[in-house]
């Protein structure tokens, strides 16, 4: 009888120490992510068992697990390490409650969630927005980061940078309300909106509130299941600037559209500021209301466009420099040749060479970017052929691509061509002949001449053999 007694004492004992730590755990994450984002996410968590060193957090639906696991799994696990040594990990499990299965069909207004609207396990009636807050708490916040004067300006994003600057400079201007920011993933439309709220922010006296086409669309659904829809339109009617990222997550939510375009309206009537960004021109959001389109290109429509070598280089050097790591310029010139698919990629690698660089203590080369970087260049591996060659040489030489079968013999001309010849000879299977009728169908002597010319000047002058071994490089890797 003691033994069993001592055995339920120990268990209480435990069990009161794991709540202790779950309150000290919870309160942090209330501090780090705000009142709001806590209740509307996090305040339906609760407390389950510890089986050994993994303790069990439950949820009431499949939805909010996955969310709160993507957003703030590893935050937990390491909140709850900090707290007790008894807990090494952390398992999100579902547990349906009575609140959880219960659905709100229509709210304020008659208006009801559309099926496509709510997630397959939608969040349940408790993951409510506390409209009564500050208007602010409605968004998300802005990233410090992101200023117009870490946005590296060129060719590609100047005309959607002068927009932004202007906008931030004079918000309601005329013929920029909306400002419709376009282009494709990781170009800068996020950091231009967010250098927008700052400055805003800055002069003071001016509410912004920023969020994603997707966080519209939720806070929107939990208004109507907590029939508060008419305190959530207060809400953001009452900001000065409103900002919506990736609009064309509304395609096909026809009551959030509805509501989008309702705010839209009475913010413009009213003289506040819309920015909205998409990946594609209003014009070619097929599945948006038409009216909503006209709407949204009725302003200032700004396009970003695919960076060039130019700007990806001069991105690559503001990094690096703002990082206080030496990288070589052949290495920042390999990387804007070979990454060209979006910014964050670009400053992805560069910031897995930086911390490489730093942990192992040895300088970035050119060897140690492939080796460090192999699985993300291998993604951007390419079948070498001529036309590519003579596109990168034209490129690095700055000439025109049709000076590669041109009769032009200017040394300017000809030694990028004698280059490109020598590179197609070595990085690709075609013959001496072939080789030759894509370069003007000169002879396949001349293509033997511009071989061993070429070799013989990487022999001569080390510089040239450099920027030849880079453009190999960049081409076979």
């Amino acid at each position: 009888m003691e033994e069993t007694q001592l055995k339920e004492v120990r268990t209480s004992s435990a069990q009161s120490l794991l709540e202790a730590a779950w309150t000290r755990v919870r309160d942090k994450l209330k501090s780090e992510v705000g009142e709001v984002e806590y209740r509307t996410w996090l305040q339906q968590i609760v407390l389950g068992p510890l089986d050994e060193n993994e303790i069990v957090l439950y949820m009431p639906s499949r939805f909010l697990r996955d969310w709160v696991r993507e957003q703030y799994g590893e935050r937990l696990q390491s909140l709850w390490r900090h707290e007790t040594p008894l807990v090494q990990r952390v398992e999100l499990q579902v547990r349906k409650t009575s609140s959880s299965s219960e659905t709100s069909s229509d709210g304020e207004e008659g208006e009801s969630v559309p099926a496509q609207e709510v997630p397959q396990e939608s969040t349940p009636d408790t993951t409510l927005l506390h409209l009564q807050e500050s208007r602010n708490d409605l968004a998300a916040p802005l990233d410090p980061r992101f200023t117009f004067d870490s946005f590296v300006v060129g060719k590609p994003n100047e005309f959607a940078y002068a927009c932004a600057r202007r906008v931030a400079e004079k918000p309601s201007s005329q013929g920029f309300n909306p400002l419709f920011l376009y282009g494709g993933v990781g170009l800068g439309k996020t950091h231009l909106m967010h250098a927008i709220g700052s400055e805003l922010i800055k002069t003071g006296n001016v509410s912004v509130a920023y969020m994603s086409g997707e966080k519209f669309m939720y806070r929107f659904i939990a208004s109507i299941r907590s029939q508060s829809t008419m305190e959530f339109k207060k809400q953001l009617r009452s900001v000065d600037v409103l900002m919506i990222d990736d609009v064309q997550f509304l395609i096909g939510k026809d009551n959030t559209q509805e509501e989008f375009f309702h705010t839209f309206n009475a913010l413009v009537d009213a003289g506040r500021q819309i920015i909205v960004s998409a990946d594609k021109s209003p014009s070619d959001l097929s599945g948006l209301e038409d009216r909503l389109r006209t709407r949204l290109g009725s302003g200032m429509v700004a396009d970003i466009h695919a960076t060039t070598f130019e700007l990806r280089l001069s991105i690559l050097e503001a990094k690096a420099r703002a990082s206080g790591t030496h990288v070589p310029e052949k290495v920042m010139e390999y990387l804007a040749h070979k990454i060209t698919s979006n910014v964050r990629e670009l400053e992805g690698a560069l910031n897995r060479l930086i911390a490489h660089a730093d942990l192992v203590g040895r300088p970035v080369t050119l060897e140690s970017t492939q080796d460090v970087l192999k699985d993300m260049l291998k993604a951007h591996e390419r079948r070498v052929t001529i036309d590519e060659i003579q596109r990168k040489v034209a490129e690095h030489w700055n000439i025109r691509l049709t000076d590669m079968s041109s009769a032009r013999r200017a040394r300017a001309v000809a030694r990028p061509r004698q280059v490109a010849m020598y590179l197609a000879k070595n990085l690709t299977s075609r013959s001496l002949p072939e080789i030759g009728r894509k370069f003007g169908n000169r002879d396949h002597t001349t293509v033997m001449h511009a071989v061993a010319r070429v070799a013989e000047l990487m022999e001569q002058d080390p510089s040239f053999a450099e920027s030849v071994e880079l453009l190999k490089r960049m081409l076979e890797s």
